[in-house]
């Protein structure tokens, strides 16, 4: 078993699941392609949900289980993921006590949402039993859940709860420091890399949102109503479309993000840079290939991180640095410099006040500076008479 990406007639793309004699699975193809063009997830979704489905039916078939009823035995699947090496034999043979875990708790919980969801597509496609359903969820209601997501009349509700769950260790989010923020910008050799390292750390953007971003989405005036704009100020619109460089904005709703000086410089400098090339003129695209072929063609996503990468190589730092870390950057300098969460909410392009709070890492001088604000002037002064 294992994931393969599908193109349609169309251009678009999804991931399936090929069983070992190169056939789609067609219980898994049909959810795949639910989930992509009926539910519009992204592409990079059914690659993950691919990947998982795909391990969940590659335990099935080497432990002689019916994929519709295993869910009986989900526990022991759970095992499975956490010790059998990624490339084990046919056999699957688990390695004894002691041995090094070869999957985390949060990719195992990743695994688990999604073959969760293959097997409640399942069911309700008359795929696989009903009753499998009671061994996926338990009945829980809405007093372990946060106050915000509780209702504001405060009544008790009942929901369906996954059983199976791993304990995952708390662990902050990584950043970009400032430091290797400013080491990757001077490691850039052209303008458009400059451009693209300010898009992803002084506007947050996601690399996905970086590479879809077109020309039209730039507004850079003052006044941008010749446009047909009404947010006045230097923006960038976040939309999400389908790209044909495989790009894809993962907020579903709209967005413009103020941008500074910096950004709006480094932009005119890579205009005058992208108009030395000729092939880049019929692309609405912002950011193309300028400097390796196909010339003119649309950048994509991985090409972003890949640059990235490159640069925290060139420049000598310790520790590889991903897109998504300036990003992080750019939410945990928001709280530092004191933005409200609904601030930094909209500014990160999430649809709930929950969703920034794993790019909240302040600063712990801010932090010691704020106990100190909280210390009595009075103990104070009664502490130095002594």
């Amino acid at each position: 078993m294992r994931a393969f990406v599908v193109k349609m007639p169309s251009g678009s793309r999804y991931w399936t699941v090929l069983d070992e004699s190169m056939d789609a699975v067609p219980v898994a193809d049909k959810f795949l392609r639910e989930l992509r063009f009926g539910r519009d997830r992204a592409e990079s979704t059914t690659k993950t949900y691919a990947g998982a489905v795909a391990l969940y039916l590659r335990w099935c078939s080497r432990t002689d289980r019916d994929w519709t009823t295993a869910a009986s035995d989900i526990g022991l699947f759970m095992t499975w993921l956490k010790y059998t090496p990624i490339h084990a034999g046919s056999s699957g043979v688990v390695p004894g006590p002691g041995a090094a875990t070869v999957r985390g708790e949060r990719r195992i919980n990743r695994v688990l949402v999604a073959v969760r969801g293959f097997l409640s597509f399942a069911v309700a496609t008359n795929e696989a039993p009903e009753w499998i359903l009671g061994q996926l969820y338990e009945l829980a209601d809405t007093r372990d859940l946060p106050i915000e997501a509780q209702g504001e009349d405060a009544r008790l509700s009942y929901r369906m709860r996954a059983r199976h769950r791993l304990h995952e260790p708390d662990s902050p989010v990584d950043r970009a420091s400032d430091e290797e923020i400013v080491t990757l910008f001077r490691e850039c050799r052209s303008a458009r890399d400059r451009l693209i390292v300010l898009l992803l750390a002084r506007a947050g953007l996601r690399r996905g949102a970086v590479a879809g971003l077109r020309r039209s989405d730039v507004h850079l005036s003052v006044d941008n109503g010749l446009l047909g704009c009404l947010i006045e100020g230097p923006h960038v619109h976040v939309v999400r479309r389908e790209n044909s460089n495989g790009a894809w904005a993962k907020s579903r709703h709209s967005y413009a993000v103020p941008v500074d000086f910096l950004l709006v410089q480094a932009y005119d400098r890579y205009v005058a840079e992208r108009q030395e090339c000729p092939a880049a003129a019929s692309s609405d695209f912002l950011l193309v290939n300028l400097f390796r072929p196909p010339v003119g063609a649309p950048m994509t996503p991985d090409a972003i991180g890949e640059l990235i990468e490159r640069l925290a190589v060139r420049g000598g730092l310790r520790r590889r640095i991903t897109p998504h870390m300036l990003r992080h950057g750019f939410g945990s300098t928001l709280a530092d410099t004191g933005a409200t969460l609904d601030e930094i909410q909209h500014l990160m392009g999430h649809k709930h006040h929950s969703s920034a709070q794993p790019y909240l890492h302040p600063d712990p001088a801010r932090l010691r500076a704020a106990v100190s604000r909280v210390a009595s002037p009075r103990l104070l002064a009664e502490d130095g008479a002594r």
